[in-house]
């Protein structure tokens, strides 16, 4: 064996070492899931660390301060929320690229969308408050996570009226907006709903949101 082969060939305790590190970081951002759905949104550290068992010492290690903490705690609820709005549009039948997206009146796609954004406001608020209630720190609005989560979210919606207009042989400029204006609404309204502890069941707030939402979009897409 050549000596270049053995300076490019991966360590093996390295490849291990590293596999480990993710897994346990892996590991702590469950049990910080865990803490904060018991514990609630102003969940401490000692509170995190007692869930996973461990020091904080060893949080610090593998997730940082407080601040690293919450952007790996957002970065998992991004996959969570993109994960269920992507199984919300699939269980709809819903095929994201197709002309016929919105062929008759688009309250089915927003339904969808509105539906797994609300799920998961429901299913867990304390996950939901954590990620929504920034540490007092100043973040970038590029690293900013909420920001990034918004996003992600806004460039799925774009994909699908670009396509709707696309069909229609019209501009596709205004898709971008109208995407972002999409998320934007929806965010307030969970926001709100959220902190009404009369709230009213979250079917029946996803039908009064989509049905509004849905009046816009039959009239700029001239679905008559």
């Amino acid at each position: 064996m050549s000596t270049t082969d053995s300076a490019t060939r991966p360590d093996g305790r390295d490849t291990r070492w590293t596999a480990h590190r993710a897994e346990r970081r892996r590991e702590l951002i469950e049990a910080a899931l865990r803490a904060i759905r018991a514990h609630g949104a102003t969940v401490g550290m000692d509170e995190i660390a007692a869930e996973a068992g461990t020091s904080k010492t060893v949080i610090y290690r593998h997730l940082g301060d407080r601040l690293g903490l919450y952007l790996a705690v957002c970065e998992a609820v991004d996959d969570i929320i993109l994960g269920d709005f992507g199984k919300a549009m699939s269980a709809s039948g819903i095929q994201i690229g197709t002309d016929d997206l919105f062929e008759g009146d688009p309250y089915d796609v927003l339904v969808a969308v509105i539906g797994s954004y609300l799920s998961l406001v429901e299913r867990d608020p304390e996950v939901y408050r954590f990620v929504t209630r920034r540490p007092l720190v100043d973040l970038p609005p590029e690293t900013d996570p909420v920001i990034g989560l918004t996003d992600a979210i806004a460039d799925s919606l774009t994909d699908i009226f670009r396509t709707a207009l696309s069909a229609r042989g019209e501009d596709t400029g205004a898709a971008d907006s109208w995407a972002h204006g999409l998320v934007g609404f929806v965010r307030e309204a969970a926001d709100r709903w959220l902190a009404d502890p009369e709230r009213q069941p979250r079917e029946e707030v996803v039908r009064h949101l989509a049905r509004f939402a849905s009046v816009g979009l039959s009239g700029v897409l001239d679905l008559h």
